[in-house]
């Protein structure tokens, strides 16, 4: 039986993730860590990751990225396998990540789905065609408008797996506001829109002359990356120190 910390329980996806583990025989959650208890779990919740004193096997998190220097410490602190969820890291803060995978097993992924994450393989098959001949590239996501980090991480892990099949030439664009030239070659365009309730939705767009491919993944609900998240902790627990993703899991 895997034991888990839950870090941020009571958010969306802690909630969906404890309903999760509770049908599942292989894993349970230990504890939890919210800022905001209101009662209802059935497991003890802390204040802080700090103040948890419960014995566990892995943290999965899904905070915010004010909680994560304190995580990441208490991991190293702790040699506490962790998967990573959050998004929104600043540099300082993934650097941190790097450092904290020398003393303990952490898992990073910018999307916990099976689906995107097959996307990017596909992607870099398909940009080592699609660039040499020509075709610009440029990514659209849509997200919910309580999302605060823009673009998504998912959008530049997509663009990161383009640009990885070309030595990283490639240069990531935000904002064309303020530009009065023609687009180069060696840039991948990348888009925010924030509305409604939209749960996830990314486009990766090879334009080229006379034609157009989209690899387009949309999420209709945040279980799959809590599906996700559980069988990723499943895979990290007991794993020696180091960086992993999503593709290690999934194999």
């Amino acid at each position: 039986m895997t034991k888990v910390i839950m870090h941020g329980c009571n958010g969306k996806m802690g909630r969906i993730i404890t309903e999760i583990i509770a049908a599942d025989e292989e894993i349970e959650i230990a504890a939890g860590v919210d800022a905001f208890d209101d009662g209802r779990n059935i497991y003890p919740v802390f204040e802080s990751i700090e103040l948890c004193d419960v014995e566990a096997d892995v943290i999965i998190d899904f905070s915010n990225a004010k909680a994560i220097d304190g995580l990441l410490a208490y991991c190293r602190d702790k040699k506490m396998p962790c998967v990573l969820c959050t998004t929104g890291l600043s540099a300082e803060q993934i650097n941190r990540v790097k450092e904290a995978t020398k003393e303990t097993a952490i898992l990073k992924s910018a999307n916990m789905s099976l689906g995107v994450n097959m996307l990017f393989k596909l992607l870099k098959e398909a940009a080592g065609i699609l660039a040499p001949a020509g075709f610009d590239i440029e990514i659209v996501e849509k997200h919910h408008n309580l999302k605060v980090d823009a673009p998504s991480g998912t959008a530049i892990a997509l663009a990161d797996s383009i640009n990885e099949e070309f030595n990283n030439e490639y240069e990531y664009v935000y904002d064309r506001s303020a530009r009065r030239e023609s687009r180069p070659q060696k840039e991948i365009g990348i888009s925010a829109v924030r509305g409604g309730t939209i749960v996830g939705e990314h486009d990766v767009i090879f334009a080229g002359t006379d034609e157009v491919i989209t690899f387009s993944h949309t999420a209709y609900s945040k279980a799959i990356f809590a599906k996700g998240a559980v069988q990723a902790a499943k895979f990290l627990a007991g794993k020696p120190a180091g960086l992993y993703d999503m593709s290690d899991v999934i194999g």
